[in-house]
């Protein structure tokens, strides 16, 4: 455990609680947030002492001048044998806030994650671009992971994350696993991802493509027989297929579409969901293959069919997210409150809930 006391009885209790998330803001006490709802820790209120003492016993020299530099500071922590977590420090009110958010240490297996069946099968493939998105907290990291550990048991192939900062941890198993972590290992994913593609990698995993140069190499790497792996802050198919575009000049966005037409073999969009049947989450999940008719409709500029040809492709795979929602809700594993509050479409899901 950490050596500041106050930390260890907070997470203590924290992890008594089942929290994913601990917040940690001078003149406040402690908050945890326990399957989407976030309530206060019976502790006293923490001081600007607290929280630096807090912050300068989990960071070491490196970190601390980055923070008292730049004013935040992403890193993980690990308490061996217990947990770790994904932390970030930064500055309100002038004084240091912190949060943390809780990982599991064991990779859960694809089965045991209330994924569509169709996701394992993706991770069959042999080269492309498969995209994971969602809001903060929706479950895209523990996705990655458990897609990854499955191609660990199964493959022998050299495996490659580049993560700010690395999350689960892998032990290789048939594959060999290399981990690096931006600061740490790598100044900038576009330069951790430019070099890993000279290490001789069979799949790349992306902690996120951020900006252009990051999201172009990562669109090279799969066309040149990769299979990459990575994330977007995006809520479906279709948003997501624009942003990517977007992020290029307008005179690159045809041959951007060409490409991604090309590269791209699925985007997975997850919504998590507080369950009602028995406590915990569970996900909703958007599913887009890129079938031939995908892939014209991104190369054409006609983003807008997306949908339509997500609701048609059922018996592949493909799903909306508001189907994923309703069955959900029909499974009886989600109130029908959560479910049209984030529905893409809550007028036609609510006909639907009510059929």
């Amino acid at each position: 455990m950490p050596e500041n006391s106050l930390l260890n009885d907070i997470l203590r209790r924290a992890n008594e609680s089942d929290a994913s998330d601990i917040h940690l803001v001078a003149g406040h006490q402690p908050m945890i947030r326990v399957h989407t709802v976030m309530q206060p820790l019976e502790m006293p209120i923490l001081s600007a002492d607290d929280m630096w003492r807090i912050v300068s016993s989990i960071t070491n020299d490196h970190q601390r001048r980055h923070f008292e530099q730049h004013l935040d500071l992403d890193f993980s922590y690990e308490i061996p044998g217990f947990r770790r977590y994904r932390v970030n420090a930064h500055m309100q009110r002038q004084s240091v806030g912190m949060a943390m958010r809780a990982i599991r240490t064991k990779v859960p297996p694809l089965a045991m994650l209330n994924l569509p069946e169709v996701i394992t099968r993706l991770t069959y493939l042999p080269r492309g671009l498969v995209l994971v998105t969602g809001d903060t907290g929706s479950g895209k990291s523990t996705t990655l992971a458990a897609m990854i550990q499955a191609m660990n048991e199964r493959y022998r192939k050299h495996i490659i994350t580049l993560e700010d900062p690395v999350e689960y941890t892998f032990q290789s198993q048939k594959s060999l696993i290399e981990q690096r972590e931006l600061g740490a290992d790598m100044p900038a994913f576009s330069s951790g991802l430019k070099h890993a593609l000279r290490q001789d990698p069979d799949i790349i995993l992306v902690g996120e493509m951020r900006d252009l140069e990051t999201t172009a190499l990562a669109i090279t790497a799969a066309e040149t027989g990769h299979l990459v792996l990575s994330t977007l802050h995006t809520v479906n198919a279709s948003q997501t297929v624009e942003r990517i575009v977007d992020m290029y000049p307008a005179n690159q966005q045809n041959q951007i579409r060409a490409m991604l037409a090309n590269t791209l073999q699925a985007v997975i969009s997850q919504t998590l969901f507080r369950r009602i049947d028995k406590p915990g989450m569970v996900p909703a999940i958007e599913v887009m293959l890129c079938t031939p008719a995908i892939r014209n409709i991104i190369r054409e500029a006609r983003t807008y069919e997306i949908p339509n040809v997500i609701e048609t492709s059922r018996s592949i795979g493909m799903t909306t997210l508001d189907n994923a929602i309703a069955e959900l809700f029909f499974n009886g594993m989600i109130s029908r409150e959560d479910a049209i509050a984030q529905a893409a479409y809550p007028d036609k899901l609510d006909r639907m809930l009510a059929a």
